[in-house]
């Protein structure tokens, strides 16, 4: 005796219709991905290998030839005193200015998030972050005005209180500061928006109950505020890095790595190799150098910056 076991097709059709309609989002998504990938392959991916390359060869853009080198313009970075000393100013510049940035745009940011009053709090938000929509070179220009020895804004100040000028962007005690000052000033705007956004999305009952439990401030601050807070500040932490690594303009316009290679961060180096010497098979290997030290700091900034927890 055989058993006719009934058959829903209604159902049938209406999961093969959901797998078609899965189908098409899935095409209509790679096809829009397509545009993307080919401009970073052209752009991005296709520039690096090619660096790459031309990193174990003696090249000069120059001449028809390049000279098959292997690993030693590797071996010559070791050597290359000018090269150690620009990876040094380079950790010395990003270690210093985006502790600075950090420190100043956190606080910055808690201060303007007190405030109540809508159009206010818009206002400083608004003022803080402008200095970043105008040009990095421009804004170098003004600022290496400002720093002039002669007739400069800062060297004016410190007459008027009866004190010496000082050779802001020529002495070697104050050029690296100098620039750092110039960079935090166009730069901190980016991040105080963006801590103010990450304070924002903290719920108010955090806060609520520690007010109640009798909490103060600084209490609130540091074991509310900062690890709630942690995924915004690994967020802030990881660009900022990779932005002031990459740092090139403000050198190049305001010191040029001057004085004695104070100021002369490895973007600048490789520019120079790459530019000025016409030794871009030099400046290949030192850029892949450059890149493997920024993407082993942002993973290791990733490491110790992850969360596990929402809220």
């Amino acid at each position: 005796m055989s058993v006719v076991v009934p058959t829903d097709k209604t159902g049938k059709l209406k999961s093969a219709g959901k797998a078609a309609g899965y189908r098409a989002k899935r095409r209509f998504i790679l096809i829009s991905l397509v545009p993307v990938l080919l401009l970073f392959g052209v752009f991005a991916f296709l520039p690096i290998a090619w660096s790459l390359g031309l990193s174990v060869f003696k090249y000069d853009p120059l001449s028809s030839k390049a000279l098959f080198v292997g690993a030693d313009n590797y071996i010559r970075m070791a050597r290359d005193a000018v090269f150690l000393k620009s990876l040094w100013v380079t950790f010395k510049f990003v270690t210093i200015t985006v502790l600075i940035n950090i420190v100043i745009t956190l606080l910055i940011a808690s201060a303007i998030q007190r405030v109540r009053i809508p159009w206010l709090k818009s206002l400083f938000r608004t003022v803080f972050f402008l200095p970043t929509i105008a040009p990095l070179a421009g804004t170098a220009i003004v600022w290496s005005t400002m720093f002039n020895y002669n007739n400069g804004l800062f060297n004016i100040l410190l007459a008027k209180l009866h004190m010496a000028p000082i050779q802001w962007l020529s002495d070697p005690h104050y050029a690296l500061y100098s620039v750092i000052m110039m960079t935090l000033w166009a730069d901190i705007g980016y991040n105080i928006v963006l801590f103010i956004a990450g304070l924002d999305s903290i719920p108010d009952m955090y806060y609520e109950a520690a007010i109640l439990e009798g909490a103060g401030r600084r209490h609130i601050f540091f074991h509310i505020t900062l690890p709630l807070l942690r995924r915004t500040l690994l967020f802030v932490s990881v660009t900022t890095v990779v932005s002031y690594f990459q740092a090139f303009p403000q050198f190049q316009i305001m010191t040029k790595g001057e004085p004695f290679n104070e100021t002369r961060v490895l973007a600048l180096h490789i520019y120079d190799q790459a530019f000025a010497n016409s030794n871009m098979g030099y400046a290949s290997a030192m850029a892949t150098v450059f890149l493997m030290i920024i993407l082993l700091v942002t993973l290791l900034q990733l490491r110790w910056g992850r969360t596990q927890w929402e809220h």
